[in-house]
């Protein structure tokens, strides 16, 4: 049996973060895993199988939800700063080590998707950790976005950007966007329909909403966790990677692993970027699994 406990604890500037976590019903203090999710998500978003997975298997288990986002307190709300979610994660892994629970010498880091960059990022820089879990990880949102955005509309997203910086200047408020649509006419994140499945999937608009600020788009195109993955390395890396990607395209994500140093692995799965949540969770939850049992 695992308990799923709701916790909070303060990240910089008194914000509180919230989570569940996971704690095995063996005695004794276990290894633990900090995990949180990409883009826009909340711990809803599919989260609770891997988190148990590793639970059942004797882990303690940290999910918590970004500032701004689902539970989480945080203003303006549905931000997406990449620099400030991976130094909130810094603190959660304190608050998982500080646990009676919790072996302090073995801490793994697990993130998917923009939250597998951050994984990255934290991986290089944060040596608390022991082992590092990246699925379908973001790793250059510039190189992800030449892919993703036809040329001839780019001058027309950069000048969006721009007018929301002169917005924000002037004290206006943050312009915002759908996560996804569907529809040609709205502005959205994501348009295609495995990332409208995905999202939409959350229980209840209480839980996650269908908005998120236009300057997190810009954000994403300058974030760039790849240039860190070769100081990843001794802390052991696994990549899981989608074969068919489109998101976190599967070529960029290739070429990066090819760069990050031993000890390493990869783990390559059948689908695309939202797979390893539904149809491929079994291999993907299973090589996560494997990898902390072999490291931690």
């Amino acid at each position: 049996m695992v308990e799923r406990r709701d916790v909070e604890f303060t990240a910089d500037g008194g914000v509180v973060l919230r989570g569940w976590y996971f704690v095995p019903d063996t005695p004794g203090r276990h290894p633990a895993i900090s995990m949180a999710h990409g883009y826009a998500g909340v711990k809803e978003h599919a989260l609770e199988g891997f988190a148990r997975c590793f639970a059942e298997a004797g882990f303690a288990v940290l999910v918590h939800d970004h500032r701004g986002f689902g539970a989480s307190a945080g203003e303006p709300r549905h931000d997406v700063n990449p620099w400030q979610q991976a130094e909130d994660w810094r603190r959660a892994i304190s608050f998982l080590e500080a646990q009676p629970e919790v072996d302090p010498s073995r801490l793994g880091v697990w993130g998917s998707s923009y939250a597998g960059g951050h994984a990255i990022v934290l991986g290089a820089t944060d040596h608390r950790l022991s082992a590092v879990v990246a699925q379908v990880p973001n790793i250059s949102g510039y190189l992800q976005a030449l892919r993703r955005v036809p040329p001839h509309l780019v001058p027309a997203l950069e000048a969006g950007f721009a007018d929301a910086e002169r917005r924000a200047a002037r004290g206006e408020p943050l312009e915002y966007q759908h996560v996804v649509s569907a529809d040609p006419g709205v502005k959205a994140s994501y348009t295609s329909a495995d990332a409208i499945e995905f999202y939409l999937q959350a229980p209840a608009e209480d839980t996650w909403e269908n908005r998120v600020t236009v300057r997190s788009t810009r954000w994403a195109r300058m974030y760039e966790p790849g240039q860190l993955i070769q100081r990843v390395s001794p802390r052991p890396l696994l990549m899981i990677v989608a074969e068919s990607d489109h998101l976190t395209v599967t070529d960029v994500a290739l070429e990066a692993y090819e760069r990050a140093l031993e000890p390493k692995r990869l783990v390559l799965i059948p689908g695309g970027h939202f797979d390893p949540y539904d149809r491929q969770f079994e291999r993907a939850s299973s090589a996560a699994l494997e990898w902390f049992q072999q490291h931690l």
